[in-house]
């Protein structure tokens, strides 16, 4: 994936963020990842909400969407109120079907440049407490355990629980 190449998402791609997150999720639950995501649980409206009060990005590869992510500059619900010190990466999703291994890895890097060229200091997101492959991921990419929520609200469905993790920005 050396021509990996990213920019911010706009209405003209909400189909295909709705596709890729649909895929995602048909992925996780193909590997046995079961109580993360299911298809058709976000639509474009959500990805439009996001895009007014945060940043969604997309990463392409020989004309193709390879990858996306949301970036947010606050997260409440997860983290409560907190000083502006931190960007939290939501919704970290490849195209499994044409990416090469290690392209999530590279989304997730350029969402950690992505929020240092802010002028935050911490990158900090949230993970299913019991999806352990996930959380596994995330401790090998340099994150670290700052808490856990439970019951935190969810876009569709009941509220879960959740592993709090964050890591230094890139310098």
């Amino acid at each position: 994936m050396d021509d990996l190449r990213f920019r911010l998402a706009d209405d003209t791609d909400l189909a295909t963020l709705v596709r890729l997150r649909d895929d995602a999720a048909r992925w996780m639950i193909a590997q046995g990842i079961t109580g993360q995501w299911r298809p058709s649980q976000l639509d474009e409206d959500h990805f439009r909400r996001i895009m007014a009060k945060g940043e969604v990005w997309l990463a392409e590869a020989d004309g193709r969407v390879a990858g996306a992510w949301e970036l947010w500059w606050q997260d409440e619900d997860a983290w409560g109120p907190q000083p502006p010190v931190a960007g939290y990466v939501h919704r970290l999703m490849v195209d499994h079907r044409s990416t090469e291994p290690g392209t999530g890895s590279l989304l997730l890097r350029a969402a950690e440049h992505r929020v240092a060229a802010a002028g935050r200091t911490f990158v900090r997101l949230d993970c299913l407490a019991e999806n352990t492959r996930l959380n596994a991921y995330y401790l090998d990419a340099g994150y670290r355990v700052v808490g856990h929520k439970a019951g935190k609200p969810q876009p569709v469905g009941a509220p879960k629980s959740f592993t709090l993790l964050e890591k230094a920005t890139p310098t």
